[in-house]
């Protein structure tokens, strides 16, 4: 079975340019301490990666 990536939001996304808004939501985060389960897949990585600052990832 393929690896998933649990991803939280740690800090708001107020005063954060439009891209990195977008790619919160478009990881299903809504608000603080709100968590998404994806498939470890290189698209979500890297969705990960320009918003490494406002979430943890943990592999489960």
């Amino acid at each position: 079975m393929a690896k998933k990536l649990k991803v939280t939001l740690v800090r708001s996304t107020i005063g954060r340019k439009d891209d990195q808004i977008a790619t919160v939501a478009a990881l299903g985060l809504r608000k603080i301490r709100g968590n998404a389960t994806h498939n470890d897949t290189p698209q979500i990585r890297g969705m990960v990666e320009k918003v490494r600052h406002l979430v943890t990832v943990e592999e489960i």
